[in-house]
């Protein structure tokens, strides 16, 4: 499984982006898929996840943030809204398939105060 995102870029606080992710490969092995970040001298997190059960949103992206993925383009989405200064990081793509995990090489989203 090969993921590529885009879509991150400067922004100010309280404005919108959206990410997105490109699989290819096996995809339709992929079991899940979610939405990692990492600032600056912070460890990775998870941002938000998507399964075929549901969705899971981190605490401080709950309410601001909507995954979405859409299987006929083999592409996950990032709805970011209400942009916050602390959002900056580099966003990363990630996919579970068959015990493994893969990556994207991230995009950096900067949200300027």
């Amino acid at each position: 499984v090969q993921l590529v995102e885009s879509g991150g870029g400067l922004v100010q606080a309280g404005t919108s982006l959206r990410l997105s992710c490109v699989a290819s490969g096996s995809t339709a092995s992929i079991d899940a898929m979610g939405w990692h970040r990492q600032a600056p001298g912070k460890r990775r997190e998870l941002v938000a996840s998507i399964t075929r059960d549901g969705t899971y949103y981190s605490d401080s992206v709950k309410g601001r943030f909507t995954i979405s993925r859409d299987n006929d383009k083999n592409t996950m989405y990032l709805q970011m809204n209400s942009l916050k200064p602390e959002d900056t990081a580099v966003y990363y793509c990630n996919a579970v398939s068959s015990w493994l995990d893969y990556w994207g090489q991230g995009t950096q989203v900067t949200v300027s105060s």
